[in-house]
């Protein structure tokens, strides 16, 4: 019989059968994303990139020192899909012009590409027929600050893998709160509106009906989700609802720090050895929110206490 663990023990990531942490307890430190929970951190804001297609693509969590984003894939049984990434992660980074090296971190094998102004770090971890990825992405002056909190949020992430028969290496689908798929919808509404507008055609109409970009699950069939009786400020219930949505296409505002390459972008997509976009930190609000409790961030801090 497996042992449980609890969140916290430093035995994540974790697989959501082996958790003894009720899920209740993690509403407003995580952010459940149907085949992922991430940790929320400290003084961040939750961003979603769309698709052109207006689809959602990714989460992440912007920081004051830097973006971090979690990804889970499909694995073998067998395991050792990171260690195949790895390798043809690095080629690719190279390939791309960027100074790449391979270092040892606290799961094993830690990729770091460094491009003109700062520097993409890759940390992976195989778990129960499931993948992994951590993408730390941030300014040259922040990279160790960065690299300590994605490992203390990849620390503490919760992989939902099912048992759907996935082929290994596909993404493991992304499932949006609700909270942020009402926002996400809107963004979809406006940006569906913005394309009627410039083609001149009336979207009431029908020609261009908008449609969910995922249906929410409700609270009482979803799998594991629980509604929190308080929102926590700062915690990810309340970064849920401040989120920012971005498009391919409309970008969101350049953070701080930003990074200006995207090495293997095209050629990587949809591939766990892909490039995440560059991004660096975004400067903190003068009236930023009050630290969530329990977040990843707080035990970080706390630890280098």
């Amino acid at each position: 019989m497996t042992d449980k663990h609890s969140i916290g023990d430093t035995a994540g990531p974790y697989d959501i059968a082996d958790l003894a942490t009720p899920l209740a307890e993690l509403a407003n430190s995580h952010l459940d994303l149907g085949s992922i929970l991430m940790p929320v951190v400290e003084g961040g804001q939750v961003t979603v990139e769309m698709s052109a297609t207006h689809e959602p693509e990714a989460v992440y969590l912007v920081t004051p020192v830097g973006r971090i984003g979690l990804h889970a894939f499909a694995a073998p049984r067998s395991g050792g899909l990171w260690r195949e990434v790895v390798r043809e992660l690095a080629e690719s980074l190279r390939s791309d012009g960027a100074q790449t090296s391979i270092e040892d971190g606290h799961w094993g094998r830690e990729v770091l590409a460094r491009v003109a102004g700062g520097s993409h770090r890759f940390i992976g971890v195989d778990g129960t027929r499931w993948m992994v990825r951590c993408v730390a992405s941030g300014p040259e002056e922040s990279e160790v600050q960065l690299a300590q909190l994605a490992r203390a949020v990849l620390a503490e992430t919760v992989v939902r893998r099912g048992n759907e028969p996935y082929p290994p290496r596909e993404l493991l689908p992304i499932v949006l709160p609700p909270v942020l798929a009402e926002q996400v919808a809107a963004a979809q509404q406006q940006m569906a509106d913005q394309v009627a507008e410039e083609s001149g055609v009336d979207a009431e109409t029908g020609a261009f009906p908008s449609q969910p970009l995922s249906a929410a699950p409700d609270a009482d069939s979803a799998p594991g989700t629980a509604v929190p009786e308080e929102v926590v400020p700062g915690g990810a219930v309340a970064q849920s609802a401040s989120a920012t949505i971005y498009s391919e296409a409309q970008p969101g505002p350049e953070p701080t720090g930003a990074l200006q390459d995207e090495p293997g972008q095209n050629e990587t997509e949809n591939d766990p050895a892909a490039v995440d976009p560059a991004s660096g930190a975004e400067p903190a609000e003068a009236d930023a929110p009050a630290p969530s409790r329990g977040s990843a961030m707080s035990r970080f801090r706390r630890r280098r206490r």
